[in-house]
């Protein structure tokens, strides 16, 4: 007599849709039920800890050129980056409330509170290039001394990451109704405000190194 092996389907290895129209897999994740789950907040853990080196890289650099030489001459930092920091630090309690409003199943407080944090976002990136316009109008450019290239540069660099989170908030606010209903996006959710905290202190670290050396 012969015996037939009965192979897994795929639901029952995980790869199916569950009944779930295709969202089988990926909605178990987003749950917070699966060990997939871990893959969105470990690969931030790894690109904060690389963008970390890049601007310690940088501003040890910074430091140990400022007492190269007398061509590095200090320039007055545009009061506008004061207000930016301000925003920026704003920008991290609204998501914080936009967090917390979803957690307590309150859809309108949560999208609103995203809009605000979107919003502050872009007016922190538009602050940035008003300053960049403000030193230009002193004659003050990238080219003009040292100090004045670490300016720039840095301030380039955090604003074209902070641009990466600012792309993930406006997919959040795309989709918050989905995710409101617990339909998808937890976890991407969660991954931008870790890293929309980490664009906080680390611009909080480079206002204060550009206040000491610039």
């Amino acid at each position: 007599m012969t015996t037939q092996t009965k192979f897994p389907t795929l639901e029952e290895r995980g790869f199916g849709d569950g009944g779930n129209g295709g969202e089988g897999s990926a909605g178990r994740s987003a749950g917070g039920n699966g060990t997939a789950l871990s893959v969105g907040p470990t690969g931030i853990w790894i690109a904060m800890a690389s963008i970390t080196m890049f601007f310690a890289a940088f501003t040890s650099a910074m430091v140990v050129r400022a007492g190269l030489g007398a061509d590095w001459t200090r320039v007055a930092l545009p009061r506008i980056l004061y207000l930016n920091t301000a925003m920026l630090l704003a920008s991290s309690v609204t998501l914080e409330l936009s967090g917390r409003s979803l957690r307590a199943a309150r859809e309108g407080p949560f999208f609103g509170w995203l809009m605000a944090t979107a919003a502050l976002g872009v007016a922190f990136l538009a602050g940035q290039l008003d300053a960049w316009r403000e030193l230009a109008a002193r004659g003050v450019y990238l080219a003009t001394n040292p100090a004045c290239s670490f300016f720039y540069l840095l301030t380039a660099a955090h604003g074209a990451h902070l641009a990466g989170g600012l792309l993930a908030l406006f997919y959040l606010v795309a989709r918050h109704r989905r995710i409101a209903r617990g339909a998808s996006g937890q976890t991407i959710l969660k991954v931008t405000t870790l890293y929309w905290h980490f664009m906080d202190i680390l611009w909080l670290y480079l206002f204060l190194m550009l206040a000491l050396w610039v």
